[in-house]
């Protein structure tokens, strides 16, 4: 994705919303995971993704997406990167996620708005909304910048 000014605040809308996801993801043990990449077992990474995600989100919101990535090398910790799919009603955003040992990352690469409006800061408002609005537990947006 073309970063722009918006970007860097619709990446950490995405990463939020999906932490706990991958935090539930971060439990899997590393090596199967770079075993169902390298052997492209992507129906068992959806299974896992879908399971990850139907803890904390609508079903259909948060899935594995077109493949993934590892880094798997002797004198380091593994990397696994998984391409996701996040659909909340009314947008769709690609991305791929980063699970490391101790942390997660998310690098958000295109953001599809059904309706996009003219305005760049009403559609990242309508994406946190949207994000908001798919999970189980809901909370205010001001509750939630409190929280941090």
């Amino acid at each position: 994705m073309r970063k722009c000014t918006y970007s860097a605040e619709r990446e950490k809308i995405v990463a939020e919303a999906i932490c706990p996801v991958a935090t539930e993801l971060r439990l899997l043990d590393a090596a199967d995971l770079v075993s169902l990449l390298r052997f492209e077992c992507y129906g068992n990474l959806a299974d896992l993704v879908s399971s990850a995600a139907e803890l904390y989100f609508l079903p259909g919101t948060i899935n594995f997406g077109a493949g993934g990535d590892y880094r798997l090398d002797w004198d380091t910790e593994p990397e696994v990167t998984l391409d996701m799919e996040i659909r909340p009603q009314g947008v769709t955003v690609y991305a791929k996620l980063l699970l490391q040992k101790d942390t997660a990352g998310v690098e958000v690469t295109h953001v599809a708005f059904n309706d996009p409006s003219p305005d760049p800061d009403d559609n990242t408002a309508f994406l946190r909304k949207s994000l908001a609005e798919s999970r189980y537990v809901k909370s205010s947006p001001a509750a939630s910048q409190h929280a941090h």
